[in-house]
């Protein structure tokens, strides 16, 4: 090969590597920064195809997606100085690339060492504010609310981190005040249960005596109309029997003797003693 060939070669592949130096891509997941020489010329690279000058500019590229911080158990006191066993989380994603680069340098493991420290001192401020019961149920939502706000603010100030959402995962007591808390519940849930049973029985009592005191009174207005009824009846009965004995009263006379007779001889091992001239037997001697 001659001189001027590997000239031509050497030049050739010098080319190509500036040339191949002197485009990056910044994809739609990530945020970037342009340096020349370790200076900040562009702070915010938009995704897509771009040039730079080779060994003089460099390009610091940062993931831009949801981030978790995973914050380890800590030991917090409320307002009572009760001790307080929390595990929480945080969601964050950068916000603003210059100012995380210039207090990161870029290094995830140092934005989460920072932010962590400032996740534990919003939740040591916020569970100190609030009693056993707040922290626990009452207003968890809104210290959760209030630790986001406030991380969020210092966060975007000092890492340009967007903090986008605070959870706290458990809350436990510490294992030595476990056992008496949890009879100090045992035993209130206990009296309560007791307020609540004898509650129940003296409703109870109310709603039984009011049921027996409903049922005498039905029962009563059920047999004044039963009397009404029955009286109203033997009335008709009567008036009926009246009319029909005045229309025929021997025949009706007849009748009675006859139904008189059929009660009498029911039974064939029935005995009379009577008089034979006796007034019972009147209609027998007749029908002689």
């Amino acid at each position: 090969m001659s001189n001027k060939s590997l000239v031509a070669l050497v030049v050739g592949v010098i080319l190509a590597v500036v040339l191949w130096n002197s485009f990056y891509i910044v994809s739609e997941t990530e945020r970037a920064v342009l340096l020349r020489f370790g200076r900040i010329v562009d702070s915010d690279v938009q995704p897509g195809l771009h040039m730079k000058i080779p060994y003089v500019n460099s390009v610091r590229k940062f993931d831009a997606r949801l981030m978790t911080l995973d914050s380890p158990t800590s030991r917090f006191l409320t307002l009572e100085k009760k001790a307080l066993m929390v595990d929480a989380y945080a969601k964050w994603r950068v916000d603003n690339a210059e100012r995380y680069y210039t207090a990161t340098s870029g290094m995830k493991q140092i934005a989460d060492e920072r932010l962590s420290r400032r996740l534990e001192a919003a939740l040591r401020d916020q569970f100190g504010k609030r009693t056993l019961h707040e922290a626990v149920s009452g207003q968890r939502d809104e210290l959760m609310a209030q630790v986001a706000e406030s991380l969020n603010q210092d966060a975007q100030r000092e890492l340009g981190i967007e903090v986008v959402d605070v959870r706290v995962k458990a809350i436990d007591l510490p294992r030595e005040v476990n056992r008496s808390v949890f009879e100090r519940m045992s035993s209130e849930r206990e009296r309560e249960a007791r307020e609540h049973r004898a509650k129940g029985k003296e409703l109870a009592e109310g709603i039984r005596a009011d049921a027996d005191r409903q049922s005498r009174v039905i029962l009563a207005e059920a047999f004044r109309e039963a009397e009404e009824l029955r009286g109203e009846g033997d009335a008709r009965a009567a008036a009926i029997y009246a009319e029909a004995y005045e229309r025929d009263p021997e025949f009706y006379a007849f009748h009675r003797s006859l139904q008189a007779y059929r009660e009498s001889f029911a039974d064939k091992q029935d005995v009379l003693v009577l008089d034979p001239e006796s007034e019972f037997f009147r209609f027998l001697e007749e029908s002689k």
